[in-house]
């Protein structure tokens, strides 16, 4: 979706969803959309922290465990198409 710069209260003080009809489904879609991108960036960092808790230098011995978390966390952005 593209980002706009116009204020959400107009010079009227009236919000843009008073504004226009269809305007405030507009907005929740917007943060519905803005949600479900929060939670991939969570599941990413998850897969990444994970990656890296037990990686090279920490005294597993396990040196693809933070490359497996990267990639993982990697294919869980591009299936978001983020």
């Amino acid at each position: 979706m593209r980002h706009t710069d116009e204020p959400v209260v107009g010079s009227g003080g009236a919000t843009r969803a008073e504004q226009a009809p269809g305007a405030a489904e507009l907005l929740e879609q917007r943060v519905r959309i803005l949600e479900d991108q929060v939670d991939t960036l969570g599941l990413a960092v998850r897969a990444l922290i994970e990656g890296l808790e037990r990686a090279p230098g920490n005294g597993t011995g396990d040196d693809g465990r933070a490359v497996r978390g990267a990639r993982l966390a990697h294919g869980i952005l591009l299936s978001r198409g983020l």
